[in-house]
């Protein structure tokens, strides 16, 4: 029998004994067959379980089968949570007559095509069953994704399943056997960091796009340049990093290239920023043209060809290094007051019969068509759309950000949205709760299914002004999974827990599991985001 008709008719057997399971001993989406909760983040679209304990050897091999599942980034991931399922020590400590329920993994991936691109295929099943069983076949665990990137979503479930048992000192998989089919709500869930307020070292970015793997957001939004600094070599016009904080504190070219590849591997879109006009007085550090004058450092020069040719450089330069097909061109907070007072942009507005604001559009309107003639999708912040929003490019993407109600509007015009209301979703709010981020819901307000669909997903942005090294992942975790979850699983499962009672106690225990992997999430329930413990107690209950 050929392995993936064998795995469906596994993944059917075990999907038919659950759902008697269920009809016997019927349990709410977020609790095991035994009534235990569910510790799997982000809650999974359907699954069945049992209430059997399994063993996982030490020694767990991969086999992988299928067209995509020879590729190296699978068989790396694998790598990489074996390493965080087992302790260093696992294998040594094997006793050599040891028999274990789950020895071998497989992995079938049908599509060998490695490209990731928004909306790329998510999607696993994982089944997991002791041998010998009333319904199975063969002992063992198997994923089955489409893509190596569902694969690999599928891995990450598949390991938090892994619990250690500190008696036996076994990995044991609990409530087996286990049957989960999952895929995301949103094919947009991301998380924005800025790293022109203060400097974060690629070792901290790769950090950050770690944890974001581990609860399944997937696209890092790298608002790299603002008007404080511009730390990007850019080969095209070498003195723009002139405009960092120092010359320790720049990413090369290489770094950048590095980055994404990091990202991908973990089937994580880099989606870059360059915001203009507004938010880019560092550029000036390198070319002092790129000001209207030495008193008014932003917004850059409308009136100067010069300032679009360094755009077109900049983006150039940029395609190379970020595949990614959206691309972020900011547009926001534009106070354009000292143009009127530049004599020479003056002139040039009065020539082309523009006030300020039109002045803003053909900014804005410009840098699209110079980003879609690199075969971008432009992205743009929402005070785009509010001031002129019929003019914008058909293929614009808006982002929200001042509040509530902007992207019902956005996908009336049939244009698309990206959610991120700062009153829950922007992290550097400290004083936003989890569960104000976690009901945070990006169709609000839209009700036409044909909209919806326009609503790509949202983002939590991590703004840099008062985070660095020693606080960015205790601001991001562990309100960034409330997020994550709202963002992957189904509208109807999350939105009928009862937050205190079945939310919580699943996001402490993974707050836990980011700290058990190194990463410094703060207390859940902190009236004040990223403050530490009070005093003694366990990471469950903080």
């Amino acid at each position: 029998m050929p392995p993936k008709l064998l795995t469906h008719l596994l993944l059917a057997l075990v999907a038919v004994s659950g759902a008697a399971a269920a009809r016997r001993h019927p349990a709410p989406a977020n609790f095991t067959a035994s009534g235990n909760p569910v510790y799997i983040w982000p809650l999974p679209k359907n699954f069945t379980s049992g209430t059997q304990t399994l063993a996982v050897d030490p020694d767990l091999a991969l086999d992988p089968q299928g067209a995509g599942a020879g590729a190296a980034a699978v068989a790396e991931a694998f790598e990489r949570y074996r390493h965080l399922i087992f302790s260093p020590w696992a294998h040594a400590a094997r006793p050599a007559s040891a028999g274990y329920d789950v020895a071998r993994l497989t992995v079938v991936v049908a599509s060998a095509d490695e490209t990731l691109e928004l909306g790329v295929d998510e999607s696993y099943t994982i089944y997991i069953a002791a041998a010998g069983g009333a319904n199975s076949i063969v002992g063992g665990a198997t994923i089955e994704a489409n893509t190596i990137y569902g694969a690999i979503r599928g891995l990450e479930t598949f390991s938090q399943l892994c619990v250690f048992n500190y008696d036996t000192k076994n990995v044991e998989v609990r409530y087996a056997p286990w049957y989960i089919q999952d895929e995301p709500r949103f094919a947009f869930r991301g998380l924005m960091l800025d790293t022109s307020r203060h400097y974060l070292p690629v070792d901290v970015i790769k950090q950050v796009i770690d944890s974001m793997s581990f609860s399944k957001l997937n696209v890092l939004h790298w608002h790299i340049i603002d008007e404080q600094s511009f730390p990007l070599e850019i080969p095209s016009y070498p003195n723009l990093w002139k405009g960092s904080y120092s010359k320790s504190e720049r990413y090369t070219v290489e770094d950048a290239r590095y980055i994404v590849s990091y990202a991908k591997k973990r089937g994580i879109h880099v989606m870059a920023e360059i915001d203009v006009p507004g938010h880019a007085e560092s550029w000036g550090n390198g070319y002092p043209k790129l000001w209207p004058s030495v008193s008014c450092t932003e917004p850059l020069d409308v009136s100067s060809n010069f300032t679009f040719e360094v755009i077109t450089g900049i983006l150039s330069d940029m395609r190379r290094i970020f595949p990614f097909g959206l691309f972020h061109l900011g547009g926001d907070e534009v106070y354009t007051g000292c143009w009127n007072l530049t004599p020479h942009v003056k002139q040039w507005l009065d020539e082309h019969n523009m006030t300020t604001k039109d002045a803003y559009k053909y900014f804005v309107l410009k840098a699209q068509e110079i980003a879609i003639d690199l075969n971008w999708i432009p992205v743009n912040w929402e005070e785009t759309f509010n001031s002129f929003g019929g003019s914008l490019n058909p293929r614009t993407v808006v982002h929200n950000w001042l509040g509530p109600g902007v992207c019902p509007k956005v996908v009336a015009k049939g244009l698309r949205c990206i959610m991120s209301n700062q009153g829950v979703w922007y992290l550097d709010h400290l004083d936003v709760p989890w569960e104000e981020v976690y009901t945070a819901e990006p169709l609000a307000g839209i009700n036409d299914s044909a909209q919806q669909k326009l609503v790509l997903g949202g983002e939590v942005c991590m703004w840099g002004e008062t985070a660095d090294t020693s606080d960015v992942q205790q601001t991001i975790w562990p309100r960034a999974a409330a997020a994550a979850e709202r963002m992957w699983s189904q509208l109807e499962a999350i939105s009928a827990q009862d937050l205190e009672t079945t939310v919580l106690a699943r996001l402490h225990y993974f707050r836990c599991l980011l700290n058990h992997r190194g990463i410094a999430a703060a207390p859940v329930t902190n009236f004040y985001a990223r403050r530490p413990p009070i005093g003694p107690g366990s990471c469950f209950v903080q």
